[in-house]
């Protein structure tokens, strides 16, 4: 995987064969981040990937200047993936092995700029993720809550609810507090 901007632009992430997860494709990536570049930014961002897998959307938000990304997967090999990857590149990552639910469950003080969630897509309870993370307070003031999702979720009635954007079989849906 290649980043696609900032800081750390063209440079290739070797995928680990290791890890299971379904990785945003580039061009879902490129349209997510051209929309985000015109909403919030990067600067000072504190961000939290739930769900971080290969680690792709964190080095991302890393390279264009977040302040820090806390990334959550329930996986040793991801973990330990993204954590060589961001201490070799001096990037700004913080990695945590637990389960994204239990994670929510855990969070009491803190909160987020921006938090994305790429769920596996036949996840129990996927769209309680937004419920959980408003009611917890997760999200700081005019945060951005985006999830990745397949076609047969609908966001569309919660609160907070801004947009859905489709790429071929990639879903982003938006909300903002």
């Amino acid at each position: 995987m290649r980043i696609i901007s900032g800081k750390y632009k063209s440079i290739y992430i070797p995928n680990d064969k290791s890890i299971k997860a379904r990785p945003t494709t580039s061009t879902a990536k490129e349209a997510l981040f051209s929309i985000l570049e015109n909403r919030i930014e990067f600067e000072d961002l504190e961000v939290l990937d739930l769900f971080s897998g290969s680690g792709g959307i964190a080095y991302e938000f890393s390279s264009r200047g977040a302040k820090i990304v806390t990334c959550v997967d329930n996986q040793a090999n991801s973990v330990k993936s993204i954590r060589f990857n961001a201490n070799k590149l001096s990037m700004s990552i913080k990695t945590v092995k637990i389960n994204a639910w239990k994670f929510l469950e855990k969070q009491e003080q803190e909160s987020y700029d921006l938090i994305f969630a790429d769920p596996p897509y036949d996840l129990n309870n996927l769209q309680k993720i937004p419920e959980v993370i408003l009611e917890k307070k997760l999200l700081r003031k005019n945060g951005w809550l985006i999830m990745e999702h397949g076609k047969k979720i609908n966001f569309g009635e919660y609160p907070n609810f801004i947009e859905k954007r489709k790429y071929g079989s990639v879903n982003f849906s938006f909300f903002k507090y």
